[in-house]
């Protein structure tokens, strides 16, 4: 690829470029410019005729490179926003989804009826992005977060110095609830499992780049879902509720299996 020299010229080779990897280009490449220079993009919008400096030219087509290679977004750039805060990620944890929001917006619902501090549990952490906004967004509440790989562990670590959510956020590394006990139970568990049938992983795009530990839900998708389902009733307190993230068309296998 050429260097681009101004901006206009940056956003139309990664327009371009990134035409068949992505759904949204433009918004891909005006990322990847407005983290190279460190401006906001509607600063990158304003000034199509600013002339970009060769070193920041060749960053940007170093990143938009990896890209091209397949190499997913979040990733390139080191971070990617969740509920309106960055987080830091890399391979070894999965990208945070909007979807996902919707789960933290029932949560924060829920934690509203307590008059005290609640205590809540995050399983499957990863990132830590669901603890971390937990313990932002709820005031008083203490979050244990567990998660079986060390590797996603240091990524949720940095998270919660990042977001000055240390005090508040115990990290646990611990295969489910396998190993925690609270004598009181736990008001809110959330967890986003892996629950992508292993037989379908190879088949989407989405394993080529993120943790196939964080995707692989055994033949069916649901194997630790059922496991922790199992073990809800030991660790939910009584007026405590459990929100989890599954697949679409799951819901109803995992309503019979609880019923």
């Amino acid at each position: 690829m050429s260097l681009p020299s101004t901006v206009r010229s940056a956003l139309e080779l990664s327009r371009s470029a990134l035409d068949e990897q992505s759904d949204s280009p433009c918004l891909d490449g005006q990322l990847l410019l407005s983290h190279v220079l460190n401006r906001p993009r509607a600063w990158l919008l304003a000034h199509p005729e600013r002339e970009i400096d060769t070193h920041y030219s060749l960053q940007f087509i170093n990143l938009l490179d990896r890209c091209v290679c397949g190499e997913a977004l979040p990733h390139v750039l080191g971070w990617w926003e969740f509920y309106g805060r960055r987080f830091h990620l890399n391979g070894s944890v999965l990208i945070p989804r909007p979807e996902t929001e919707l789960m933290i917006d029932a949560a924060l619902e829920h934690l509203g009826q307590y008059s005290r501090a609640g205590i809540a549990l995050d399983v499957g952490t990863g990132s830590g992005c669901v603890a971390v906004t937990l313990a932002k967004e709820a005031p008083d509440l203490h979050v244990y977060a567990v998660d079986l790989s060390m590797e996603a562990l240091r990524v949720a670590q940095i998270n919660l110095v990042t977001h000055s959510t240390g005090h508040l956020v115990r990290l646990i590394c611990a295969d489910l609830v396998s190993s925690i006990s609270l004598p009181q139970g736990f008001d809110l568990v959330c967890a986003n499992l892996p629950y992508v049938p292993n037989g379908d992983l190879d088949s989407l795009k989405v394993s080529k780049h993120e943790p196939r530990i964080a995707l692989d839900g055994g033949k069916d998708g649901l194997s630790l879902i059922r496991r922790l389902l199992d073990s809800l009733s030991q660790v939910l307190s009584v007026r405590g509720r459990a929100l989890l993230e599954i697949g679409s068309g799951q819901a109803e296998s995992v309503l019979q299996y609880i019923e």
